[in-house]
């Protein structure tokens, strides 16, 4: 799995995010660039996507979950603190 990274304080999630959508959710994978695809609700202002993306991910995954890297990118990697590659890809759907 391109999208995910196992690291020693659990697994890098490399996410696409595509802001403003109707609801949250998980799209799919997006084979070309490599990372999970997810819609999230909330516009680009002010840091509102991104708390609402880490917000969603937390629940879905039952975990902490942290973003790392791309405060101001559609590119995103957030690390899913204490879990495996394989749990959070189970806990996906994937």
């Amino acid at each position: 799995m391109k999208f995910l990274k196992e690291t020693k304080d659990g697994t890098l999630l490399l996410v696409y995010v595509q802001p403003k959508a109707k609801r949250n959710e998980i799209e799919g994978i997006d084979e070309w660039r490599g990372r999970l695809k997810v819609k999230i609700k909330a516009p680009p202002v002010e840091g509102k996507a991104n708390k609402e993306l880490v917000k969603f991910l937390s629940k879905l995954l039952d975990a902490q979950v942290e973003l790392v890297r791309g405060e101001t990118s559609r590119e995103k990697d957030l690390l899913v603190k204490n879990l495996k590659p394989e749990e959070v890809k189970r806990k996906l759907g994937l």
